[in-house]
């Protein structure tokens, strides 16, 4: 791997994992067009680890207490641990069962359609404007299957589909955030497990500068962009993103169809 791909792979994995705009999108879409890809399935699991140091640096306080809690047995915690549970599930048992068939299935026109789709998603929460403070077991199913949604297609994003079905739901934007942004740890962790369990370290091989340079950038920018997504629900346009994701859809298959 030379450094501009651990610079390039780092910034894409960083931003686009929490934002709704589809960070396997976009890493599909990158691979295609330019040739830049992710060079082994080392590299892929120092990826998610990084991103999954992001949620904890902006998120660990709320994880410890809540870990805290059920230890405690205290009835809140367990409950917000129920939920989150609950809503992991369906994502979990599809990632895995159907990791490779969803790899193989990625193709530029399906990934142009999840961008589409995934702009409709942000733009239906314009007018939204809950209030709770915790979903309903019916809502963290619902955010469950909206996740699962995101694992089937590439295209569509997670953070996104889940943001929005907690939007939907009736949770106040801090709190829908919130809830995204927890259960991305268990799925981000279970991915990066899938994935490494045939996983061999040589990072010789990769690259020690490029690999810790597309570490700290997925790190970081990943901090960035979850903080910035939150400022951005908290001032209700969550939407802006929309137009994004539509012209990139656009452009997608507009890119597939002259490939053929």
């Amino acid at each position: 791997m030379t450094l501009w791909q651990g610079i390039v792979l780092g910034l894409v994995q960083g931003l686009t994992e929490f934002l709704p705009v589809s960070s396997s999108g976009h890493l599909r879409v990158l691979e295609v067009v330019t040739g830049v890809h992710t060079p082994g399935v080392f590299v892929e699991v120092m990826l998610h680890v990084a991103t999954v140091g992001s949620v904890l640096v902006v998120y660990g306080a709320r994880l410890w207490a809540i870990v805290r809690g059920v230890l405690a047995r205290r009835p809140a915690e367990l409950r917000t641990a129920g939920l989150l549970l609950l809503a992991t599930l369906p994502a979990g048992v599809i990632g895995v069962l159907f990791h490779r068939q969803v790899e193989a299935g990625a193709s530029l026109f399906i990934v142009g359609t999840g961008f589409l789709l995934t702009g409709f998603m942000n733009w239906s929460t314009r007018r939204l404007a809950g209030s709770r403070s915790e979903p309903t077991v019916g809502v963290a199913v619902g955010i469950g299957f909206a996740q699962a949604l995101a694992a089937v297609f590439r295209g569509v994003s997670r953070s996104g589909s889940t943001v929005c079905a907690a939007l939907w739901g009736g949770l106040g934007p801090a709190a829908a955030a919130e809830f995204s942004f927890l259960l991305a740890v268990p799925v981000i962790a279970g991915a990066a497990l899938v994935e490494g369990r045939h996983m061999v370290v040589h990072v010789a091989a990769v690259g020690a500068l490029p690999l810790a340079t597309s570490f700290v950038l997925a790190f970081a920018s990943g901090i960035w962009s979850i903080r910035f997504l939150v400022a951005l629900l908290q001032r209700g346009r969550f939407y802006a993103f929309a137009p994004y994701n539509w012209i990139v859809g656009v452009l997608t298959i507009g890119y597939a169809l002259w490939r053929g």
